[in-house]
């Protein structure tokens, strides 16, 4: 927990430190820890290693930053024709699909200029290449995109840390080519690992055809570009939308399984169950199957987390440990931190982390059923079935608990029928699916891998049918505002608390775990401004009006939840509060605000429509970069203002403006400002 607030601490500064600062902080995090030696009270000790990690998590969170430092994308740039290796098909955007490339050549850009991987978003229609082809496509790249709204979720820091300088928009179909010299060896073998997984993901879904495949792909091999998205709004709504990112579960699934299996084998043979450990040896089969579906699963982030936590579990049984146990899950956090600081700020990392500990705890305090000796089988049964469905309501009822501070601070969707979704799905997921696509995918290339993948599918059918099922019943996804940001960090510190502590002392932990429940919302803005100044949208009652509703839609949806807002995603619900064209829109009757504005880029505006918006309205947004006197409204934002500040929330203050700039929020930090190669 110190480690952790150490990285956290570093990414919640305003201003980056220089690197001299994590050097200096390394042996003073090791002086900390040798003066243990001389500590003559536990308290001190307790204090000196505790401040000792969290010197050291902020170290090597600044350390880590500095190491992933690489080109970025600069704004504004026009059309270039980008030579680059297909490194792996990314997980389809708002856009649609999209290519993850290593770029040989963009344009005239300088080799320094040149970010080292770039996301590129394909045209609706556009074939996919296959992972390791040179191609050639004319595209749009400029940098990533900064928040949705000011305070959200940085996005460019997760491209910052996965070296993604730059993402674009295809506006060609991408073209192969020959091209010369071959590339590096990492990424050659990254693109051979990733050509093979492709190709499994294909012949699943040939397979089993693109209802079920497209989901049973994303689960084996992490490629999600055939689930249609009516599979996964249900699954969102439903709560069971973290079976298509491979984490934890699908982890703890395969290794369980390959451990289950090894351990009955030894069993079932005399001769070699005399002879070896069979825990040990089925502990080790555990662990290869985890490293290899994370080699399978291409690695994601997510997936290494994961991959961590249940090596750890293994290694234990190796070591003649204890693998289930709250030590355990702390060296995995740790090992997690070392690797990857940044962690501490994703949701995923957040959430499984919680989760765990907190069924970690539920472990340790579990009541253990005496054995009884000569019990009928009917009671035996019974009794079994008793156990079983009070542990699974008790799983299910902590990890939603555990999970729940996070799902509304970052997605703002409460499912309402979580609960049972999650218990109907747990067992068909665990004891049919995963195994079914387990050994489906270790078979298919000897083709004998039908039989395995048509039960994945079959019990595949079955989680979407629970999922349309609890999509459809009534109120089944409920949106909850943020709480202010420092909420979220309580509720973290206090629910670690909760599962760490021994004795009833742990309880003084729960209001502080339940803060981002009984905390006060901060005030709703009245409109919002994407990064760009193209989408608005503003609030009236409990609904956000959309002042383009096929632009921007994803920064528009997600600031709406983000202030537990319902957007309005109609023209008709638009135009019957202002009066639009093609390229603006003015104040009508039935205006929420007196807010007029014009998107317009390269096209002039019709003669006098500028003024026309501009006389009846108290604040104009204008994309293109007019002076602010060419418009006659009080106030005035430009171009040149989104430019600069990114995405705006105004407030009505009397008779003028409050404006918050999503650039003042995120701080002058590497990720926001990008890379300068001098």
């Amino acid at each position: 927990m110190a480690f952790g607030c150490g990285c956290g601490a570093y990414f919640a500064l305003a201003r980056e430190p220089q690197a001299w600062i994590a050097w200096a902080l390394l042996p003073l995090a090791a002086a900390l820890l040798a003066a243990t030696r001389w500590s003559a009270w536990r308290a001190t000790t307790m204090a000196l290693v505790l401040a000792a990690c969290a010197v050291g998590g902020f170290a090597v969170a600044k350390l880590r930053a500095e190491s992933v430092k690489a080109p970025v994308a600069q704004a504004g740039a026009r059309p270039q024709p980008v030579e680059a290796w297909v490194v792996d098909i990314a997980p389809p955007g708002q856009g649609g699909q999209r290519l993850l490339l290593a770029p040989i050549r963009v344009g005239d850009w300088a080799p320094a200029a040149t970010p080292v991987r770039m996301r590129v978003t394909l045209r609706p229609g556009t074939p996919l290449p296959a992972p390791g082809q040179a191609v050639r496509v004319l595209a749009i790249v400029n940098p990533p995109p900064p928040p949705a709204s000011p305070g959200s979720y940085d996005f460019a820091r997760d491209a910052y840390f996965q070296s993604v300088g730059g993402v674009g928009l295809a506006l060609q179909p991408p073209e192969p080519v020959a091209t010369e010299p071959p590339p590096p060896w990492r990424l050659a073998l990254d693109m051979k690992v990733n050509a093979v997984r492709w190709a499994l993901t294909q012949r699943i879904v040939e397979a089993l055809g693109p209802e079920t495949g497209g989901l049973a792909a994303a689960m084996t091999t992490g490629h999600e570009a055939y689930i249609p998205k009516q599979q996964v709004d249900n699954l969102r709504a439903a709560g069971l939308a973290h079976i298509i990112s491979i984490s934890g579960l699908h982890m703890a699934i395969v290794g369980g399984f390959a451990f289950g299996v090894a351990r009955l084998a030894v069993a079932a043979w005399p001769w070699l169950a005399l002879r070896v450990h069979g825990k040990k040896l089925a502990a080790a089969f555990g662990l290869a199957a985890v490293l290899g579906y994370l080699v399978l699963s291409g690695w994601p982030p997510p997936a290494q987390r994961a991959a961590i936590t249940a090596s750890i579990a293994f290694l234990a049984v190796l070591a003649d440990r204890q693998a289930i146990s709250l030590h355990a899950l702390g060296l995995a956090a740790m090992v997690v931190l070392l690797l990857q600081p940044e962690a501490v700020t994703e949701p995923g990392f957040q959430m499984s982390f919680a989760a765990t500990a907190a069924l970690v705890a539920l472990a340790e305090i579990w009541p253990r059923a005496v054995k009884e000796i000569q019990v009928p089988l009917p009671i035996r049964l019974f009794q079994a079935g008793v156990g079983w469905t009070a542990a699974s309501l008790a799983v299910s009822f902590v990890a939603g608990l555990a999970t729940g501070p996070f799902a509304i601070q970052h997605f703002n969707r409460v499912s309402t029928w979580g609960l049972f979704a999650n218990l109907a799905a747990a067992p068909i997921s665990s004891f049919l699916m995963m195994p079914g696509l387990a050994v489906g995918a270790a078979l298919t290339p000897f083709g004998l891998g039908k039989a395995p993948l048509e039960l994945a599918g079959w019990s595949i059918g079955l989680i979407n049918q629970v999922a349309a099922w609890a999509a459809a019943a009534p109120m089944s996804q409920v949106v909850v505002a943020s709480g202010p940001d420092w909420t979220l960090a309580a509720s973290f510190l206090g629910l670690l608390f909760v599962c760490l502590w021994r004795g009833r002392l742990r309880w003084v932990g729960l209001p502080l775990a339940l803060t981002i429940l009984w905390v006060p919302r901060p005030p709703t803005p009245d409109v919002w401004v994407s990064a760009d100044g193209a989408a608005v949208a503003m609030r009236e009652g409990k609904d956000a009006v959309l002042l383009r509703p096929d632009v921007k839609l994803f920064g528009a949806e997600l600031w709406a939840r983000r202030r537990g807002l319902t957007p309005l995603e109609t023209e008709a619900a638009r135009d019957a509060r202002f009066d639009c064209d093609h390229w603006s829109c003015a104040p009508g009757p039935g205006a929420p605000v007196r807010l007029a504005a014009a998107w317009n880029l390269k096209r002039p505006l019709k003669d006098g429509r500028l003024a026309a918006i501009c006389a009846g309205a108290e604040l104009v947004i204008l994309r293109n970069d007019f002076p602010p006197e060419s418009c006659a409204a009080p106030r005035v934002l430009t171009g040149v203002d989104f430019a600069a500040g990114g995405s705006a929330e105004l407030y009505r203050q009397g008779a003028g403006w409050r404006i918050v700039w999503a650039q003042d929020l995120r701080g002058h930090r590497p990720w926001t400002w990008g890379y300068d190669p001098r």
